[in-house]
Parts: structure tokens; C-alpha cells; sequence
């Protein structure tokens, strides 16, 4: 049972807060009073440390859609670390996934390789600052562009300081961040067409981009209407501001991300995760006019970029092999899994008599202690109780060897079948029976 302070877990967290800040070098992995240190895993199950086998729903946050260790990543990645794993030149391996991306997504007419996501996005606001040559960003209350200060405001805002509804405050995320910063950063509500055009227009003439996730993960994997994505478009487009998609998490619920089910092609598109099949991995791409201030044919770039492990052949290998099994039957069929895991959640809540439900799209789904309808960032911010309740839950599914994400959220991959869809639903309906849920 978690947490057992016997267990090597707990021994190997006391080892690594002797040397590292906190016992770590990623605070997404950390859960008190320790994270569960992993071993190994195979398909969508792994295995920690002292030997127990856990269900993952987890998946390296959402970056592997075809679980753990999926033999034809694992085989183009052997043969291409025998043949060298980065080098100081290109490959045809980048040639190959950004010809891959290209022709699944329309508006992928130039595309550059990062490491994170963080890094794609922080380039594709570099890049708009330079082709318009203003400075200011927009970007939705609550939403998370990775770890970049003009992304990261109102990122953990609370209702001690988050503001009107209407007009959000600019609340900095990280301690020291300087106040220019949030000066050069609007925030808008998500999901609310006139309270977010009303802030725009007036900021119009200073804004370089606009970046919106058409699934907005924090809140809960909450997808855009198409009445507000339709607006961003068009005053974008109306102002010519570049209009920056974040796919990094919602690229895996289409065969051409998000955006292809809103009907909407972007200016730039942000991605990550999958399409690095499990190795470190980012991209910006977009029209080829904005993507031409990186482009170094006729002197010093706009926007000068390099990065040693860019498009290394090892992560542009998995990700080829990745993208080519993820194919509109692939898509299709873990949507419709994530389908069947919200609904029956649901349904197990109104049998238990419980107020929650589980939000999502496609093959993403978070479970929230509240009945109320959930459209942004403040709707689905738990109470006090909620938050006990959520806690409570992720350790009671956890103790059943089935591993979400800290605040309940998670993800299906490819290679989950009947019988871990089963174990998953089936752990739910036993913790709602167990933990003690305030009224």
C-alpha cells in the first residue's frame, strides 16, 4: 500500500533530496509524501521500483499514445542508436517527420524541431514578435504554454487574486518574475466571446499573437466552443496578428489535431508529446511567411535558433514510427474509448449519489468533484473539499494499481484494450465507495 515508508520509493526520495531541490528535476512527477519511482513498463502498464504493477493512464503526461516501450518505436530507435544518436548536421530523419506532419495538418507549410514544448512555444511567440514587431501577447486565464514567464501568467491564479471574471488579472506564476512581464501579457476568460473581444480590441494594435489551446488542459481538458474559436480567427485575421495554436496535448484527439474538427487553420501551430514518440520533442510550424524569420539563406535570421539536440535523429525516429500507427482508425478508435470512460463516470457518480463527473475530449478525461457545468478555468477550480476529495480518490485508484495523473486527469492509449477500460471504471466505482466524499 502507498505510502509505505519502508518501501525503496521513500528510500530513493531521501536519496534525491540530498541531491536535488525538492528530490527532483520535474514537479509534475511529484506527489506527497513521495513519488513512486518507476522500473520499467511494457504497453500500458508499469512497474515501480518494489514491484508493483500499476495500469497507466498517465503515459509520460499524454506524450505516449501508443503506451510503453511499442515495438516499432523501440525498433527504429535500436537501429538508429547504432548509427549515432545526434550529430553536427542535419538528417534525413527531420526531413522525413516534418513531411509526415505536413501532410496531416493544413497550415504546416514550414516547421522548426525543439526539445519541449516549453521551447515551441517560446520560439512561436518569438516569432510572431518578430514578423509583427509588436511585443504584447493574449492568452486565456488558467491555460498552461509550458514554462516561458509570458505564457505563464494567470497560469495557478486563485480567487484570492485571479479578479473580475470579466477582466482576469494578470497574476505571475513564478516568484521573481519580472513586472514588464505582465505588462507585455493580456489575459482573457476562456469560452466567453464578448468579455474576451472586448479586451482584444482594445489591445489590438500592441498584440504580436494570440495563443489558445482548442482543448484547454488545466480546467480539465475542456474543449473551446466553436462560436470562441471562431472569433479569435477572425479578429485575428481582421488585425493580422498571428493566432498561435497550443496542440501540444490536443494533437493526439484528431488524426490532424483539434483544430481540423473546429475547421480553423491557424497562423502557427504548437506540438510535442506524441510526436516525439516518447523521446524529447517540440515543434513550431506554420505559414511560411511567418516561419521565414528563422530562415538564415540570406544573412542573419530574424530570429536566430539552434539547440544542440534539435531534430536529433533518435526522437525524429520514434516519431515517425508513431505518427505512421496513429492512423484514422487508431484516432477514432481510443476517442471513442475516452467516450466510454467519461460517460460510465458519470454514470458512477449520480449511483453513488455523488456530485462529479468527468470532463474531456477524445481519448482525455479529467474527473471533477462538482455538478456544475464546466466551460473555463473557474468553473472547474475545485473547492477546498474538492480538492480533499480529489487527493483522496488518486490515492484510493493508486492503491488499486491504477495510475492518474495527481488531479484525476488522464489519458488512453492505443494499447488499451476491454479488460483495462474494465479495471480502470471498475477502480472508480470502489474508490467512490470508499473514500469519504464532504458534502
Amino acid at each position: 500500500m502507498y505510502p509505505d515508508p519502508s518501501s525503496r520509493s521513500a528510500g530513493l526520495f531521501d536519496r534525491a533530496c540530498a541531491v536535488m531541490p525538492g528530490g527532483n528535476t520535474r514537479l509534475a512527477v511529484y506527489q506527497a509524501p513521495f513519488p513512486i519511482f518507476i522500473a520499467s513498463a511494457a504497453g500500458c502498464r508499469v512497474t515501480d521500483v518494489d514491484g508493483v504493477e500499476r495500469l497507466d493512464f498517465i503515459n509520460n503526461q499524454s506524450a505516449l499514445v501508443h503506451g510503453h516501450c511499442f515495438p516499432p518505436v523501440v525498433a527504429a530507435v535500436t537501429a538508429q542508436v547504432g548509427r549515432g544518436s545526434c550529430f553536427s548536421g542535419p538528417t534525413d530523419t527531420e526531413v522525413e517527420l516534418a513531411e509526415a506532419l505536413q501532410a496531416r495538418v493544413p497550415g504546416l507549410e514550414r516547421m522548426r524541431f525543439t526539445n519541449s514544448g516549453t521551447e515551441a512555444v517560446m520560439l512561436a511567440v518569438k516569432a510572431a514578435r518578430a514578423f509583427t514587431g509588436r511585443y504584447k501577447i493574449a492568452k486565456c486565464e488558467g491555460a498552461y504554454h509550458g514554462s516561458y514567464d509570458f505564457v505563464e501568467a494567470s497560469r495557478g491564479s486563485t480567487p484570492a487574486n485571479w479578479g473580475d471574471a470579466k477582466v482576469p488579472a494578470r497574476v505571475p506564476y513564478s516568484k521573481g518574475t519580472p513586472p514588464a512581464v505582465g505588462d507585455l501579457t493580456v489575459v482573457m476568460p476562456y469560452n466567453d466571446v464578448a468579455a474576451a473581444a472586448a479586451i482584444l480590441e482594445a489591445e489590438a494594435g500592441e498584440l504580436a499573437a494570440v495563443i489558445v489551446e482548442p482543448i484547454a488542459n488545466r480546467p480539465g481538458m475542456i474543449p473551446a466552443t466553436p462560436e470562441f474559436l471562431a472569433y479569435l480567427r477572425e479578429f485575428t485575421q481582421r488585425t493580422g496578428i498571428p493566432l498561435i495554436f497550443d496542440e501540444i496535448i490536443s494533437f493526439r484527439v484528431g488524426f490532424a489535431g483539434a483544430q481540423a474538427g473546429y475547421g480553423i487553420v491557424p497562423d502557427m501551430t504548437t506540438l510535442g508529446k506524441l510526436i516525439g514518440g516518447g523521446f524529447p520533442v517540440g515543434a513550431v510550424a506554420g505559414r511560411t511567411d511567418i516561419m521565414g524569420v528563422f530562415d538564415q539563406r540570406r544573412g542573419s535570421p530574424a530570429v536566430p535558433h539552434t539547440g544542440t539536440f534539435n531534430a536529433n535523429p533518435v526522437s525524429m525516429v520514434a516519431g515517425i514510427e508513431t505518427l505512421k500507427a496513429f492512423d484514422e482508425a487508431a484516432v477514432a478508435r481510443i476517442n471513442r474509448r475516452g467516450d466510454e470512460v467519461r460517460r460510465t463516470i458519470d454514470g458512477i457518480f449520480a449511483k453513488a449519489g455523488i456530485e462529479g463527473q468527468a470532463s474531456g475530449a477524445g481519448s482525455l478525461f479529467r474527473i471533477h468533484f462538482t455538478a456544475r457545468p464546466l466551460t473555463d478555468y473557474r468553473s472547474a477550480y475545485p473547492t477546498a473539499a474538492g480538492q480533499s476529495a480529489v487527493a483522496a480518490l488518486h490515492r484510493a485508484l493508486l492503491n488499486q494499481d491504477v495510475m492518474v495523473s495527481a488531479n484525476c486527469s488522464g489519458n488512453i492509449s492505443t494499447v488499451v484494450g476491454d479488460l483495462e477500460i474494465e479495471q480502470l471504471l471498475g477502480a472508480v466505482t470502489r474508490a467512490l465507495a470508499e473514500i469519504r466524499v464532504p458534502a
